[in-house]
């Protein structure tokens, strides 16, 4: 279960701290903008390793998303949370992100800024059991073909068409 307590940076759009919040009040309906690191994972073959996020979440439960999508925490570098929420959710350590950009996400109870990464990684993929239902490489056709039926979450829909399609 996420922890209601836990501490995120509030920031402008260009990423500059200018307070905190709790986990609790950045998810309340407020939108009150807050920095998250997204990692898409590709293999060799193009395919792209997507995790289903579990039926707990308070944000779109039981949806595919993003391989890693997480939290900066506060007084944390964006790229620490990077590899700490990688390392966190999918087991991998050795791995080297291409920054791809960053914008602002508005859901119906959130605002984020997301730091968008990709990486092309072979090696084992060990999704954490406690964070995540599980996970698989998908092909560019499967995604197409899933694209707006609610199989997905919002944000990878937008982030997808954004950066790669």
């Amino acid at each position: 279960m996420d922890n209601p307590k836990e501490l995120f940076p509030i920031v402008d759009e260009e990423g500059q701290v200018v307070g905190s919040i709790c986990r609790s009040q950045a998810h309340d309906g407020s939108k009150v903008l807050h920095p998250v690191v997204h990692l898409h994972v590709f293999n060799s073959k193009g395919e792209l390793y997507l995790q289903h996020r579990p039926a707990w979440k308070d944000i779109q439960p039981d949806k595919w998303d993003t391989a890693t999508g997480g939290h900066v925490d506060y007084l944390e570098e964006v790229e620490h949370a990077l590899f700490r929420e990688v390392g966190e959710e999918l087991g991998i350590t050795d791995f080297e992100p291409v920054f791809l950009g960053k914008y602002v996400f508005e859901g119906k109870r959130e605002r984020e800024l997301v730091y968008v990464y990709k990486t092309i990684y072979d090696g084992d993929i060990i999704p954490n059991t406690n964070e995540l239902e599980g996970g698989r490489f998908f092909t560019p056709e499967e995604i197409g073909n899933k694209m707006g039926h609610s199989f997905f979450t919002p944000n990878f829909e937008d982030e997808y068409h954004k950066f790669f399609g």
